[in-house]
């Protein structure tokens, strides 16, 4: 028996269970490895089996939490659960016996544990011994399989025998040995063979690979039987299998045993285990060099359960392989990786693998022996001495020949394989080279490059390999030791050099003959109707183009040509493999970076373009460049819904999926294309459809770091993509300036074209649009003093060379600049930029550049709101005392406060922006002494509205400033460009707003002597205006008092215009009038309610409704004007809706009394009843009486407090909500048998107006409503019968007919209107702009007045 046969018979389930549970304690300690493995596991489950896939990933958490988990209870309760949940699964596979493995592990089952692992080496042994457990394999089954490899090398041999020399497995001395050209596969080697050969030895490699999976199956059976038996594997009555070779004819099985059983005799079990370390051939698998292509181009899945036809990619799927791929080339080199490192090394000489070489060649290595045989001292003799010498002392472990450097005689450390295909030690063919050399020193060939290649590691894994079963073999030479130097080259050199051979098959052209692969390889894409094999070709083109150093435009013009190009996108519609599609996009990237006419090739096909798209809308990064470089119409990656995954790209951390090296690196291609894509979207108009995906602070943080980019093109790009977001949504402006690093961005500017540098100031100026001045003036210093250049000097030198386009926001950004240090009487910088500024703004031939210039000087005031909007209109109505606007911006966006209490922070805040309007102010007025205002009064003329607008608030900012700088001389300048056009706004202008910004300019010509001499012209025109104006703004009340001040004139100042009388005397009494908005309501005693309307200066009546019975007393509205309400004699109380025509009784309300008398609000109604007293009505139906001891005649109601006017001239105050009572004014005894009642009450501005007779010389007493006191009084003698007040004047209806006016300042009489009759004024009321006053008589009479 055999020793390897006797350590498989001795192999007990001992040891079977230890090196299995070793393999799996490795596994589980090491995280890495382990996720690893799971992750090939889950790929490795058909996408279709949403159950299976599910099951493992539950079972997957399970197990990663049991074993970070330090409880051990909770552990193993929810393993068990997961082990439960795997067994329920009909379906067997791979994946969940791994993963069962791991769980019995934990759980401490050993033996299940090893059961479930050998279960993947019998589901699929090629697998289990390549990538998941070798090490188990090795030390298992490798022990077993010596026949196998034996078969082999036997075989491969015989194919061999004719035109090679046989590689034998065993050496001239008969011991065990293995030729390394079994291992590593020789180029020269297989370009020597015949077709036939090549067919032969492929079959054989096929039957080679089947023989060691079947042979791992069985012996896995075995395994788990010995595991199984109680006695530990001696109960077996049989032996372990013998190996299985050859494929048998019969149906008994795919292979038959070998003829020679394996557990013969043999040398023992020392040299058996020698033999199999020796070879071990990359875990017991040979990879030929088309095998190569193949292996790598599997799927994750198996081969076997997916479908024949070509299948596009799941785009969930897509993403977990390139990621798990990703993460496991980072973990452990590949098996790609390997063969093709073995692929770049040859360890057989040039001689021994050229066997077709021509005599002279031969002749010539025979004498190159010779001469290296003379030269070198035995100890460094040649690595290609033969067997016999290397050997000739039997007692001492020879290293093999292919371990040692030719150079150096030691053992290789740092072995390099030239392209030539001989291996050096780095150190020595470092210093060959650096002599002047530039040969291969064996071959004598030219060499391409000096430049040394990589280590070979598969050579350097060998060399270590062999050591560890060495170890009293010298090691490698140490190079930092002291020694000769002993090349036999530069002895060569010396001498006189061997002229190289001039036959063309003394040394194969490594060039030529990669062309030859490579063309081989292009035919198969193009020609092979196999998808397989045109993957694999695709896989063998893409490490042609890394690896292989050689011309480029050979293989560019070879690469480039339509077919192949249309090669490579097929695969692309039909591949499923990840890397496949992977090569092939980034061959075509490469391509199409280096030859524009392949770009022309792709874009002919629209659907090649949809395809690309699609596969980068799944996973495939890479495919992101090529569609950059296609550059399809933006609009139409709109419509693709491509905008998730680029900003998905962009988003990725450095070093997250990171990809291969390409032309363009696969972030930046994603943010030109992003920049691409919101340019055209800004043009197009939808903007706002691609903002919602871009505007998000994760996104932007990630377009900032492109601004750092080395590639100027990605820079501005990135520039671009954040001066949109912040124009589309100017709150992430912020967001920008506070993490932004501008010195990338400054020094992009030197290099840039005109677009690109407007692009950059453009950004510049609308970064510097912060709601924060002091925040404002940080950005503006970083901008001015960062930069490889003076930002100031680049900027003047930019402005000079402008367009007119352009120069308005260039001028903008260098006139800040310049103002950030203290005015100065002279700077270039500033005197420019204003002359730049004035110049567009009056270049009549550019409207675009007038706009711009009039936007830029409105935006110098420097206020902003929290999204960048200028603030200048909010903020100069608010200094006109029109502040609702600004207060609702700032409540819009939460930068205002509703508390009077302002911070610290804000205070310095608004100093350090009062100051900086009040430096950019100065600065611009007294440019060429008022220059400025010319070309703003010229701008007020234009036709664009836009252009106007910005003028006058310009304007505006800029006069009304004047009061607080210094006089220079400019205020006349101002006033006579400015005056005559303010004062047409202030007249005719519709809006209000308008109207008080003029009035905000014209007050500081008001309050200067001179402006005021100039404006006397126009004085009425002015009165007029504040007037209308004084109840919006305070400054039209205090500008009326400066022009009123010691004026006695009144008809100077007030002045009514009779406007219309209308006779309604058949309806009787006009007992109550009521204004709202256009329309006039009036009550009569017959019942009536009359609806007018007032156009021009006629009262046109459109609805006339009697549906009381009796008198209506009065009529009400509540504050909202939702709704209208009369009272009547008739005890009822209706409820109108106002329609835009007419009125409609909406509700009737039973008030159980007579109604003289009616206020209302919300919810109750208060009304003067029959007798004594005042009735508050609830809607609800109840009603209470208050004050029962007096006789109302009045009421006034004020948010919840009711002030009654009795007949005995008392006044009182109730609180309606606790009913308390408060005298303002006590009553009076009947005078001569007189009564003196309150006639009228009036509440505005928090006094109380009272109106009765004048018997103490003062019909109308002010008070206050907070306090009672008397505040003054009107002295009229006229017996009042109605009172109206406005915010300027007091209106008295008397018994007489007549109507006086009284100055509420002054307290004096200005104007007496006649009603036309001597009938008494029983109602008044003014419109809600105190323009009109209408009366309403006892005669029936209805008049109206304008305020002119």
């Amino acid at each position: 028996m055999s020793t390897a046969a006797m350590a498989a018979a001795s192999m007990s389930s001992a040891e079977i269970l230890r090196r299995t549970t070793s393999f799996l304690s490795r596994v589980l300690a090491q995280p890495d490895v382990r996720h690893r493995l799971l992750s090939t596991f889950c790929r490795r489950i058909w996408p279709a089996d949403q159950d299976l896939l599910k099951a493992f990933k539950i079972a997957a958490e399970t197990l990663e939490n049991a074993a970070s988990t330090s409880n051990p209870s909770v552990g193993s309760s929810s393993l068990r659960l997961a082990e439960k949940l795997l067994l329920s699964k009909s379906t067997k596979c791979t994946s969940l016996s791994f993963l069962l493995s791991l769980i019995y592990s934990l759980c401490h089952q050993p033996i299940n544990a090893a059961l479930s692992l050998l279960d993947i080496f019998s589901q699929d042994p090629s697998l289990a011994r390549s990538e998941v457990a070798p090490s188990l394999f090795e030390e298992l089954f490798l022990v077993h399989l010596i026949p196998v490899l034996q078969w082999f090398s036997d075989e491969r041999s015989r194919i061999f025998s004719s035109s090679v020399p046989s590689p034998s497995i065993t050496d001239a001395n008969g011991e065990f040995s293995c030729d390394f050209s079994v291992v590593v596969p020789s180029e020269k080697l297989l370009s020597s063979m015949s077709g036939d050969q090549a067919a032969k030895l492929k079959e054989l490699e096929g039957n080679y690979e089947e023989a060691i999976n079947e042979n791992c199956r069985v012996l896995s059976e075995y395994f788990k039987e010995v595991l199984r038996d109680k006695d530990g594997g001696r109960g077996l009555k049989h032996n372990p299998p013998s190996a299985i070779l050859e494929k048998k004819q019969n149906n008994d099985g795919p292979f038959g045993s070998q003829s020679g059983n394996v557990n013969g005799n043999g040398n023992g079990r020392a040299m058996e285990k020698s033999r199999t370390e020796e070879l071990r051939i990359k875990n017991g698998r040979y990879n030929p060099i088309w095998a190569e292509a193949e292996r790598s181009a599997e799927y994750t899945t198996n081969r076997s359960s997916l479908p024949s036809y070509p299948q596009r990619v799941s785009p969930k799927l897509l993403r977990k392989q390139r990621s798990s791929s990703f993460s496991s080339e980072l973990e452990s080199p590949s098996s790609e990786e390997e063969d093709s490192s073995a692929k770049c090394c040859s360890i057989s000489t040039s001689s021994e693998s050229d066997p077709e070489a021509e005599p002279e060649s031969k002749e010539k290595n025979r004498k190159m022996a010779s001469y290296h045989k003379q030269k070198q001292p035995i100890p460094g003799e040649s690595s290609r001495t033969t067997p016999d010498r290397a050997m000739s002392d039997p007692g001492k472990c020879t290293p093999p020949k292919d371990f040692v450097c030719p150079i150096t005689s030691n053992l290789f450390d740092d072995p390099v394989t030239l392209e030539t295909g001989q291996t050096y030690e780095r150190r020595a063919i470092k210093e060959w080279l650096e002599r002047g050399n530039s040969t291969c020193p064996i071959t004598r060939q030219k060499l391409h490059s000096t430049q040394l290649p990589r280590t070979n590691y598969v050579l350097k894994r060998l060399i270590g390999s062999w050591q560890e079963k060495n170890p009293g073999v010298v090691k490698a030479h140490n190079p930092q030791e002291p020694e000769a130097e002993p090349e036999p080259e530069i002895q060569l050199k010396s001498s006189s050099p061997m002229p190289p051979s001039t036959s063309p098959t003394s040394v194969i052209s490594i060039l030529d003959r990669t062309m030859a692969q490579l063309r081989h390889t292009i035919t198969k894409l193009c020609m092979s109707e196999i998808l397989q094999e045109s993957e694999m070709a695709v896989l063998k083109i893409e490490r042609f183009w890394r690896d292989v150093n050689m011309e480029e435009s050979d293989m560019m013009s070879m690469l480039s040509k339509p077919p192949v190009i249309n090669g490579f996108v097929e695969i692309l519609f039909n591949s499923v493999d990840p890397k496949v599609l992977g090569a092939a996009v980034f061959l075509l990237c490469e391509l199409g970076w280096r030859d524009e006419a392949v770009v022309n090739t792709l874009t002919q096909v629209d659907s090649d373009v949809d395809c690309i798209i699609a596969l980068f809308k799944k996973g495939l990064i890479e495919a992101v460049v090529l569609i950059y470089l296609l550059r399809p119409p933006a609009i139409n990656l709109v419509e693709m819904e491509i905008l998730d995954s680029l900003v998905e790209v962009i988003m990725r951390r450095n070093g997250e999926e990171d990809s291969v090296a390409m032309c363009v690196d696969p972030k930046t291609a994603s943010v030109l294309l992003l920049d691409q894509i919101l340019a055209t979207c800004v043009e197009e108009g939808a903007a706002s459809l691609v903002a919602s995906k871009v505007v998000n602070e994760k996104v932007i943080e990630s377009v900032m770091i492109s601004l750092e980019a080395e590639w100027v093109e990605e820079r501005i790009a990135a520039v671009g993509i954040l001066s949109r977001c912040i124009q589309e949504d100017g709150k992430c402006r912020n967001l920008i300036a506070n993490k932004v690093e501008l010195a990338p961005v400054l020094e992009s500017f030197i290099g840039a074209n005109d677009a690109e540098r407007f692009e950059i100031i453009q950004f510049l100026s609308e970064l510097i649009k912060l709601n924060r001045r002091s925040f404002n003036s940080q950005v503006l210093h970083i901008i001015k003093e960062e930069g490889p250049f003076s930002t100031m000097h680049t900027l003047l030198n930019y402005l000079q060379t402008a367009s007119v386009e352009h120069s308005p926001i260039v001028a903008g950004l260098l006139l800040q600049l310049d103002l950030l240090a203290e005015p100065r009487k002279m700077s270039i910088f500033r005197e420019e930029a204003i002359d730049a500024l004035i110049s567009c703004l009056r270049n009549t031939d550019f409207p675009s550049a007038q706009v711009a210039a009039a936007e830029t000087i409105a935006s110098l005031l420097g206020r902003f709101s929290i999204s960048g909007k200028p603030l200048i209109r909010a903020f100069l109505l608010k200094r006109a005392g029109l502040d609702k606007k600004y207060r609702a911006i700032m409540r819009q966006e939460k930068l205002g406060s509703t508390s009077v209490d302002i911070d610290e922070s804000s205070q310095e805040e608004q100093k350090a922006a009062d100051d900086w309007e009040t430096k950019m102010a100065y600065a611009l007025v007294s440019h060429e002494f008022g220059l400025l205002f010319e070309a703003l009064a010229e701008g007020l003329k234009s036709q664009y509205a836009e252009l106007c607008s910005d003028c006058f608030l310009s304007a505006t900012w800029l006069i009304h400033k004047l009061m607080v700088l210094p006089h220079t001389g400019v205020r006349g300048a101002a006033r006579v460009c400015l005056l005559k056009r303010l004062v047409s706004i202030f007249k005719f202008a519709k809006d209000i707003e308008d109207r008080v910004l003029a009035m905000l300019a014209l007050s500081s010509f008001i309050r200067d002597p001179e402006g005021l001499r100039d404006l006397s012209s126009h004085i009425k025109d002015v009165l007029k205006g504040l007037r209308e104006l004084k109840r919006y703004s305070p400054l039209a009340v205090e500008l009326l008092k400066i022009l009123s001040e010691g004026n006695e004139s009144s008809a100077d100042l007030w002045n009514h215009k009779e406007l219309v009388q209308v006779d309604c005397s058949s309806n009787g009494e006009v007992t109550s009038i009521v204004c709202f908005k256009d329309k006039l309501f009036s009550g009569h005693s017959d019942g009536t309610i009359k609806v007018w309307t007032g156009r021009g200066s006629m009262l046109h009546l459109i609805q006339e409704v009697r549906e009381h019975t009796k008198a209506v007393t009065s009529l009400a509205l509540l504050p909202s004007g939702e709704r209208l309400y009369s009272g009547s004699l008739d005890r009822t109380t209706k409820v109108w809706s106002i329609g835009n025509e007419a009125i409609h009784c909406v509700q009737v309300h039973d008030m159980k009394d007579q109604v003289h008398n009616l206020v209302v609000a919300n919810s109750i109604a208060c009304f003067i009843p029959q007798g004594a007293g005042v009735k508050v009505h609830s809607w609800n139906g109840t009603s209470k009486l208050l004050n029962p001891n007096k006789y109302v005649k009045c009421l006034s109601l004020m948010q919840g407090k009711l002030y009654c006017g009795c007949r005995d001239n008392s006044i009182q105050e109730i609180d309606l909500a606790t009913g308390t009572i408060s005298n303002i004014q006590s009553g009076n005894r009947k005078l001569l048998g007189k009564s003196n009642p309150v006639q009228a009450i009036q509440l505005q501005g928090g006094l109380l107006y009272t109106a009765s007779s004048p018997l103490d010389g003062a019909a109308v007493k002010i008070w206050s409503a907070s306090n009672y006191d008397l505040m003054g009084s009107v002295p009229s003698t006229s017996e009042i019968r109605s009172m109206a007040v406005s915010s300027e004047l007091i209106y008295l209806g008397c018994k007489g007919g007549f109507v006086e006016v009284w100055c509420k300042q002054k307290q004096n009489r200005v104007e007496t209107l006649q009603v036309g009759s001597s009938a008494k004024v029983l109602s008044m009321a003014l419109d809600a702009e105190e323009e009109f006053l209408v009366v309403g008589t006892s005669d029936g009479r209805i008049q109206a007045w304008q305020l002119s």
